[in-house]
């Protein structure tokens, strides 16, 4: 019997695990099935499927199908695609999964970093801008701000194709006289987003542009705040990525200048004219020099990057690195990099822990000896060879190169020469990181400990050699100078982060604490007298012989502190309120003045979540409200409310004659400085329709900026100290930012395309007391910042043509029959006599245009067709007038060379435009004053339209990838600036300037490169 009982257990035993291993068999061979499309129902390819929290994964065909096996249909499979929404499903007992993705523009439920923390899109209160990365990686660009111009409401980018420099990127305006840059963000660390930064690692881009959405940055967010975000692991399989492209660069537009035979028939005729015999050296010419030939060349840039990323439930990392050069359109200009990025994060249990980590080194040239090609080039004559033996007689100049002389008059400077004998070269470490640790003290509340770091060890070697480039220009010794520096920039913080849910109630925020500190350091040596030895030039500071040079000391040292809190609240996702604020401490302000309070508030109301509304065209509706106050501190120095020193003095005292060390005051200083306030509101709304195929918003912005610091005069009998930095200016910034996006849904083409539309209104309120009751600033004659305008309009003489004749002269009389211009003659310029006092001077002076364009825009074209895409990118300026310098100089006539198209006026020629052609002197005073800078002649309209990239790709097919061993691949070619619309006469009407007061100014501005580039991209 028991012998029985044992055999049936033994038999039900073997039943039961035939059973198990019957179901364990079907749960390792369980297969999901689906097809993934995007927003237009078209296929994807390439999309990442994976089962959650493990390393099972595929890639989607070509029509978007996918087959996975699964252990257990219960589980969550997780979709990602570059430049969509992620998304997690459940398997469950469907037969077919039919998964649509959404674009992360489109996305409401997409996740946007807002400082400190992260929100649904749909969740957003204040003004925050969004950057379509997508449209950021079809860009060659070196840095971040060049790479975003046209793609986001409210941001001015001006550019330059100087390699290894900055793009002037500014928000909303220019709300103070010294610093108009913003604060970056990257991965949590305030550090500078400049050229030492690879672009290619950057996940997103966000732009905080009110008060409500920057306050949680306070003293430092008075420019607005872009938060960058750098690329991360995520859960799946290894992936490679590599990316290399390669392009050619030229300068789009060349000035039209007159060749050798030109140039001599055109002098002549000037000489004549003014009754002087033309230089002996220009008679028997056989030279003949292009010079924009000589100086300017076929550039080309080179990008190649590599990343490896992956990760599971337990962390993830992301591994990159990659190297950019840039070789310049102009002679003696490169740029390169190379750089390294490890971002990793683990975890475990309620514990996460991670770093972000950025390692770069850079290395630029340039010519020295402060001389822009851009501004030389045009004057040089065509009759001066480059370089020649002949030159060689010339005094101080043993390289033989070509410059003016007696018998050649010019003082134009040769830059050929100028990049031979005078050598700049840069190199940039650069450190950039943070480590935070995260513990998960409850599911609503979590402890964040972040410490970070910004480092760069900074080295300028400067090289003189024997020579000079212009005529009578002093020689200056050879010499080797060279300058070390070293930059930290330290933060720290801690922060509680909560989100929890009651009901229909949501409140989410965070508070936090916050401490940096910034550092400049350097050492600087040198020595003249270089020594060549054979034929070979050494250029040590040990090897030179002249006296040596040291200078060394602490630029910059300042500490700062915050307190921060944020408090997101939400009824029924109908009713949302933000309350913002933070008190910050900086020691760059007097004791009394070291505390700034940053407050704002938002609110915004889902109207199409209310129950009376009932559009069915409307997928979304949101208006949005806030008011704050920023502050700005970065536009000072470490120490400017203590005192200066001067103890250089000597003075000789006594019988004996003996020297003394003497001190004065170095300047007025002013113990009440204190913080640069910015009081904005904004109102907007967020519209959806159709699904969102067609989505809208509109931002309407008001921002006063008090406190603004500006120099105020003192009176001469108080020792000509130097003018006081005082709290005494306003500024206000106004205007209107429209953005519009439309999908369409057709297949298989189907495009989308989004454009956006800024207008800014600058306004000067207040400059303080400037002296006999002046109410502007005004650093050159032609330009003035005065209350009720704005910032650095142009004030200048009105033109009215030419005389034409004699009788047009003497018609030109004042009420009591005087002539106006009575040194003028036929072909000299006409002046409007603006206070009709009859006489033309200074004071005929007016506001004749503004350097700030009254509107800006962006526009960006997607067209898909199977396995091509093409994109288009435009950006336009509208409004504004330049002042073009360089023409001023050509077409003052005196010494340079001559654009082919004058058209001077003459006897034989009285319908001449331009004025008449004549040598200046003395005895013709008529000459000069047609060549005053204070007028309209050299005011132009800045208006632009530029195709600003065109790409068109092709996603390497299915079938080829399978036998490359590729997941994806992708082929380009692009062109970058290839044509401008505009009537500005200069080589590039996206003109940087002279600084925030002298905004439009082209004394030579860098152009921005005209780009043909080939590239591809693929995955492992």
């Amino acid at each position: 019997m028991k012998r029985k009982m044992l055999q049936a257990y033994n038999a039900c035993a073997i039943i039961l695990l035939l059973c198990a291993i019957s179901q364990s068999s079907v749960a390792q061979t369980n297969t999901i099935r689906g097809r993934v499309s995007g927003t237009q129902n078209e296929p994807l390819a390439n999309v990442s499927v994976h089962e959650k929290g493990t390393t099972n994964g595929t890639l989607t065909k070509e029509d978007g199908s996918f087959t996975l096996s699964v252990k257990d249909t219960s589980v969550l499979i997780e979709l990602s695609f570059l430049g969509y929404a992620s998304q997690e499903v459940s398997a469950g007992s469907a037969p077919f999964l039919n998964i649509q993705l959404q674009s992360k523009a489109n996305d409401l439920n997409s996740v946007v970093i807002i400082g400190y923390q992260s929100v649904r899109r749909k969740d957003l209160t204040g003004a925050t801008g969004v950057v379509d990365m997508t449209a950021v990686n079809r860009v060659t660009s070196a840095s971040v701000g060049e790479s975003i111009q046209g793609l986001v409401p409210g941001v001015t980018v001006r550019n330059t194709g100087a390699p290894g420099t900055n793009a002037a990127v500014e928000i909303r305006g220019v709300s103070n006289f010294g610093n108009s840059n913003p604060l970056y963000v990257i991965d949590g660390m305030f550090a500078d987003a400049n050229v030492t930064v690879n672009p290619d690692d950057i996940a997103s881009i966000q732009v905080l542009k009110d008060a409500s959405a920057a306050a949680i940055y306070g003293s430092r967010a008075g420019n607005g705040v872009i938060i960058i975000t750098t690329k991360r692991g995520r859960e799946g399989p290894t992936r490679l990525n590599l990316s290399a492209r390669y392009g050619v660069q030229q300068i789009p537009k060349r000035w039209n200048m007159m060749d050798a035979a030109q140039y001599l028939q055109t002098v002549k005729q000037q000489y004549q004219n003014s009754g002087l015999g033309l230089p002996g050296g220009l008679n028997n010419n056989t030279i003949n020099t292009d010079w924009q030939d000589a100086i300017f060349r076929t550039g080309n840039s080179q990008d190649y990057y590599l990343s490896a990323s992956g990760g599971a439930a337990a962390g993830n990392y992301f591994i990159s690195g990659g190297y950019y050069k840039n070789t310049g359109v102009l002679i003696g200009n490169s740029f390169e990099r190379a750089s390294l990025r490890i971002n990793t994060e683990a975890k475990k249990g309620r514990l996460t822990l991670g770093e972000n980590l950025m390692l770069s080194t850079s290395y630029g040239a340039n010519p020295g000896g402060g001389i822009n090609a851009f501004y030389e080039v045009p004057q040089m004559l065509p009759v001066i060879a480059v370089q020649a033996e002949n030159y060689k007689s010339i005094q101080y100049n043993p390289g033989g190169w070509g410059m003016g002389t007696t018998d050649i008059p010019t003082y134009a400077n040769n830059y050929a020469a100028v990049n031979a004998l005078d050598k700049i070269r840069n190199s940039f470490v650069k450190v950039l990181g943070n480590v935070y640790v995260e513990f998960k003290l409850t599911d609503w509340l979590i402890y964040r400990f972040s410490t970070g770091v910004e480092a760069s060890f900074d080295h300028n070697r400067e090289v003189r050699d024997t020579g000079i480039w212009r005529y009578t220009n002093q020689p200056a010794a050879t010499s080797i100078n060279e300058n070390r520096s070293q930059f930290t920039n330290f933060l720290m913080e801690h922060t509680l982060n909560f989100n929890k849910t009651f009901g229909r109630h949501s409140l989410n925020g965070v508070f936090g604490f916050s401490r940096t500190q910034q550092r400049t350091e350097f050492t600087s040596g040198g020595r003249t007298g270089l020594q060549t030895v054979n034929g070979t030039l050494f250029t040590t500071i040990g090897s030179a012989l002249g006296a040596p040079a040291a200078g060394g000391g602490t630029s910059l040292l300042w500490r700062a502190h915050g307190y921060l809190g944020r408090i997101n609240y939400a009824y029924d996702d109908r009713y949302l309120l933000t309350l913002t604020g933070r008190i910050d401490q900086d020691s760059r302000f007097g004791p009394d003045y070291r505390t700034g309070y940053f407050p704002s508030v938002a609110a915004a109301w889902r109207i199409n979540r209310e129950s009376f509304f009932n559009v069915p065209v409307v997928s979304d509706l949101k208006l949005r409200a806030s008011y704050g106050k920023l502050g700005f501190s970065d536009v000072l120095g470490s120490w400017d409310y203590l005192g200066v020193l001067n103890n250089n003095p000597r003075a000789i005292y006594g019988t004996g004659q003996t020297p003394a060390v003497g001190q004065y005051q170095a300047a007025l200083v002013n113990e009440d400085l204190h913080w640069e306030t910015r009081i904005q509101q904004n109102i907007g709304i967020d519209a959806g329709f159709w699904d969102n195929r067609l989505s809208l918003s509109l931002d309407a912005y008001n921002s006063k900026s008090k406190d603004v610091l500006v120099q105020l005069p003192i009176a001469n009998y108080l020792g000509g100290v130097g003018s006081p930095s005082i709290n005494a200016a306003s500024i206000r910034n106004r205007g209107i930012e429209f953005t519009a996006t439309y999908r369409s849904k057709s297949a298989p083409f189907h495009w989308d395309i989004s454009g956006n539309i800024t207008t800014i209104k600058n306004r000067i309120l207040s400059v303080g007391n400037q002296n006999s009751g002046a109410d502007y600033l005004e650093p050159a004659n032609f330009l003035r910042s005065q209350v009720g305008h704005a910032i650095g309009e142009w004030y200048v003489i009105k033109t009215a043509g030419i005389f034409h004749s004699a009788a047009e002269v003497n018609a030109y009389t004042d009420k009591n029959g005087r002539l106006i211009q009575p040194d003028a003659k036929p072909g000299d310029v006409k002046y409007i006599d603006a206070n009709g006092d009859g006489v033309i001077n200074n004071d005929d002076r007016q506001f004749l245009g503004s350097p700030w364009p009254s509107v800006q825009a962006g526009l960006q074209f997607n067209a898909f067709y199977k396995n091509f895409t093409l994109n288009l990118q435009w950006v336009g300026v509208f409004g504004n007038k330049l002042y073009n310098d360089v023409r001023r100089v050509l077409d003052s006539y005196q010494l340079t060379n001559f654009r082919k198209d004058i058209d001077p006026w003459s006897e034989n020629n009285s319908g001449g435009t331009d004025p008449r052609l004549a040598v200046s002197t003395g005895s013709d005073p008529a000459i000069a004053a047609n060549n005053m800078a204070q007028t309209d002649r050299w005011l132009e309209k800045g208006t632009y339209l530029r195709l600003r990239n065109i790409e068109l790709a092709y996603n390497v097919s299915k079938g080829f990838l399978s036998r490359a061993g590729l997941s994806n691949a992708r082929i380009y070619i692009s062109g970058q600036n290839l044509f401008t619309i505009t009537s500005y006469k200069g080589l590039d009407p996206d003109v940087q300037g002279n600084g925030i007061l002298q905004r439009g100014f082209d004394n030579g501005n860098w152009p921005a490169s005209r780009f043909y580039t080939a590239g591809i991209t693929c995955e492992f």
